[in-house]
């Protein structure tokens, strides 16, 4: 059994667990409590040096970062479940383009919204609102070439779903929810893959934490 080091509701750790019921990989979570600063205690760094979350250990094996751990899961079990990442050579580019394209023009924006709208609150600080009005009017443009390309096709790399659609959920799910929604709804072709995607059994399955 995989054993998980995480935060149950932390984005990363849900992604990593999110491919575990995707590929059915048992898991077992130890949760890391970042409040009292557990992530930062030597014997933690002492396997994940930067002092983040998730990290795996499958039966020795330690790995850190999720989308590392997720391709690393995804490959090891191609049999099971969703293949999420393709063997052939030109789907597999078409997968790694919609995965940059996850990185660079989705998350970079959209963590940032999240930080300043969902965790801020959560820690009694103000957002910044200025800010978050930057982050939204450099995201708006990118979510229309979303649009575009949904408009051709099921899924970001193609008409089966990858990897680089499921790393949308966790952050995505809280910008959704953080008073967002419309910015989805207003776009018919990501309206319909976020809809897809976000009820999938496996992210339900995680969706209020690993």
């Amino acid at each position: 059994m995989v054993k998980l080091y995480g935060l149950s509701g932390s984005t990363c750790t849900r992604l990593v667990a999110l491919v575990c019921k995707e590929k059915g990989v048992p898991y077992e979570l130890t949760s890391i409590n970042l409040a009292k600063g557990e992530h930062k205690n030597p014997s933690f760094m002492a396997v994940q040096p930067f002092g983040q979350v998730p990290y795996i250990d499958d039966d020795g094996f330690i790995l850190y970062e999720s989308r590392a751990i997720a391709r690393y899961l995804i490959k090891k079990y191609p049999n099971q479940g969703a293949p999420l990442i393709p063997s052939d050579p030109k789907a597999e580019a078409l997968f790694e383009q919609a995965a940059s394209i996850e990185t660079f023009n989705f998350t970079a924006f959209v963590s940032l919204i999240v930080i300043e709208k969902v965790f801020k609150p959560r820690r009694g600080l103000q957002p910044n609102e200025d800010r978050v009005k930057e982050l939204l009017t450099s995201l708006l443009p990118k979510l229309d070439a979303y649009d575009l390309i949904l408009s051709k096709q099921k899924y970001l790399a193609g008409d089966s779903v990858t990897l680089a659609d499921l790393a949308h959920l966790p952050y995505g799910t809280a910008f959704y929810g953080a008073g967002f929604a419309e910015v989805f709804d207003s776009r018919p072709n990501l309206s319909r893959w976020w809809k897809d995607i976000s009820s999938r059994p496996a992210w339900l399955a995680v969706k209020d934490g690993a």
